[in-house]
């Protein structure tokens, strides 16, 4: 059974605390997504748990990760082109406990996936961002 997914778009260093939702944080070109993602990245950074990122081939190196303080020991990063089922690491990430977040692109996973995701958000902490160069995204319309 489907579950309404809520989507809120915001900035990455006002992000939201609601737990059921798909957390959209737009952006313009690929410097803005670096940024964005390192700010989200710092977010996590203290917490015990992973945090999963999903990621087209351009993100950024370690060496940037590592001179931004993130603690890359806690990070799990998979390619895009690495991925077979990607609906199953999905599924995985946001239902097992491990991970604090999990973040990937809308050009990875399309509204088609997250509709037929069997996830229900509120009985998980862990977070879901997707960046977005599409500003015209408000919603994520549910598959009937």
């Amino acid at each position: 059974m489907l579950q309404p997914i809520t989507v809120i778009t915001v900035k990455s260093y006002k992000q939201d605390d609601k737990r059921d939702c798909v957390n959209l944080i737009q952006i313009e070109d690929e410097i803005s997504a670096t940024f964005e993602l390192l700010k989200v990245l710092h977010h996590y950074n203290s917490s015990n748990a992973w945090t999963l990122l999903i990621a087209p081939d351009h993100v950024p190196s370690r060496a940037l990760l590592d001179s931004c303080s993130i603690d890359t020991s806690k990070l799990l990063v998979i390619r895009q082109k690495h991925l077979v089922n990607l609906e199953y690491v999905l599924n995985s990430a946001l239902n097992n406990g491990n991970f604090a977040a999990v973040i990937t692109w809308t050009d990875i996973v399309n509204n088609q996936l997250l509709n037929s995701l069997s996830l229900d958000l509120s009985k998980t902490a862990t977070k879901l961002y997707c960046f977005t160069k599409d500003s015209t995204i408000t919603e994520i319309p549910l598959a009937q």
